[in-house]
C-alpha cells in the first residue's frame, strides 16, 4: 500500500471528514478528531489492516501520518 493509501484508511479509522487536507507531513496529534478513542481505532487499524501489534512507545515516537505509515510498512 502506497502512503495515499494509508492516509485514507487513516481518515476513516480517526473519522477525518477532510481526506485531502490530509498529507504525509500532516502532524496528526494536532487535528480535531484526535482523541483517546482515535488512538484506539488506529492500533485496530494496524492490527487489521497490516497485522502489526502497535503499542504506546512505538505511537509517541511518531509526528507525522509519514511516521505512522513508515511503521505500517516496516
Amino acid at each position: 500500500m502506497d502512503i495515499q493509501g494509508f492516509i485514507e484508511k487513516f481518515a476513516e479509522a480517526v473519522e477525518v471528514e477532510n481526506v485531502k487536507s490530509l498529507s504525509k507531513d500532516t502532524k496528526f496529534r494536532n487535528l480535531d478528531e484526535w482523541s483517546s478513542l482515535a488512538v484506539l481505532s488506529l492500533i485496530a487499524m494496524f492490527d487489521e489492516e497490516y497485522e502489526k501489534e502497535v503499542g504506546d512507545k512505538e505511537l509517541k515516537a511518531c509526528v507525522t501520518l509519514g511516521d505512522l505509515y513508515e511503521l505500517a510498512v516496516k
